[in-house]
């Protein structure tokens, strides 16, 4: 298989290397794997751009569903990047696991990491007893459109990662 390596500043293109600068200041580095995006000129403005549009899930929520989905697509860095932004976000070492493994002893949060699971699974389609379990607990049409928007972006770098192997760059999620 090919080998990617991440590239450098001075290996992408000028409106990669802004960017580039700017996750810099925002976080002191930049994420291998959002390096890795910028071999594309247009993809790393195009996917931050979707990446932190605006969505009727709050941060929790997201974050519940990006584990989950990331632990469904096996994806090391993406499970690695979002346990530590999961403990940012008020999550436990223990929460983070169940949420890996499509549960929460939050009702709702349960609702919405075992639909998430089965639409990952079953590339978007879903049991009719986990869509009514998440509008049972208050979810909305709203909510569920920007669910899956927001699978669609964590799917997307799951793959890039899984595709190209690059170097995880944030302390290693455990093992399930």
């Amino acid at each position: 298989m090919r080998t990617f390596a991440v590239p450098t500043r001075s290996e992408v293109a000028p409106v990669n290397q802004e960017i580039f600068d700017n996750l810099q200041k925002s976080l002191g580095f930049v994420p291998n794997l959002y390096a890795t995006i910028a071999y594309s000129s247009n993809g790393l403005a195009k996917f931050l751009a979707y990446q932190n549009a605006k969505t009727s899930l709050n941060n929790r929520e997201k974050e519940a569903v990006n584990l989950v989905v990331s632990q469904t697509n096996a994806c090391l860095y993406c499970l690695s990047a979002h346990t530590a932004i999961g403990k940012m976000n008020g999550f436990t070492d223990e929460q983070i696991l169940d949420l890996r493994r499509g549960k929460s002893e939050n009702p709702k949060l349960n609702a919405l990491v075992q639909l998430a699971a089965d639409i990952t699974i079953n590339k978007g389609r879903a049991s009719e007893e986990l869509v009514n379990a998440f509008y049972e607990q208050g979810y909305t049409n709203e909510n569920l459109v920007d669910l899956i928007l927001l699978i669609s972006d964590k799917t997307a770098m799951n793959y890039v990662h899984n595709l190209t192997q690059v170097p995880v760059d944030f302390p290693v999620a455990p093992a399930l």
